[in-house]
């Protein structure tokens, strides 16, 4: 079940028609370093309300987003390249088939590379959410989650020296 980003997440998620189960998994996109922008803690995305009135208490959740410590469950973060920048997340549509092997350190979208060429074809980045200043700057320079995301014209200028705890 794919949602574009946390709102299209909050407006469908407890809806009683959506078609998920507990062979769900749970992908949202939009929420990487350029595509929010800034990769903010929305990837714990809560449980469908009728899933857990059945006793099912976990999906596999994927994205491009971070989240907090304290949140819980099977949940597959910091994908890279985001969604916005075109990276895999961004060719995942509802129906699609995903395999997570921890051990194996796999996550895979089961889709034909035939399939995902078309996809890449006809996929165009969103608009940016700024049209200008600090933002635009921000979303034009940032580096992926990988790279720490990061601004690219930073990088190389500073140490690396972290002079108080910064957890």
């Amino acid at each position: 079940m794919v949602f574009n980003d946390i709102e299209d997440f909050k407006e469908r998620i407890d809806d009683p028609a959506l078609e998920i189960d507990e062979n769900s998994v749970m992908v949202l996109q939009g929420a990487g370093p350029k595509g929010y922008p800034g990769m903010p803690e929305v990837g714990n995305m809560p449980m469908p309300k009728k899933l857990l009135e059945r006793g099912i208490t976990d999906l596999v959740r994927v994205s491009d987003a971070r989240m907090s410590g304290t949140a819980y469950g099977t949940v597959v973060l910091h994908v890279t390249p985001e969604s916005s920048a075109g990276g895999t997340l961004a060719l995942v549509q509802n129906g699609d088939e995903i395999e997570l092997n921890v051990e194996a350190r796999k996550l895979e979208l089961c889709v034909p590379e035939g399939e995902l060429s078309r996809r890449r074809k006809a996929w165009t980045p969103p608009a940016p959410v700024a049209s200008g200043g600090y933002q635009r700057l921000y979303i034009e320079h940032v580096l992926q989650a990988d790279r720490g995301a990061d601004l690219d014209f930073l990088v190389g200028c500073r140490g690396a020296d972290v002079p108080r705890e910064s957890h």
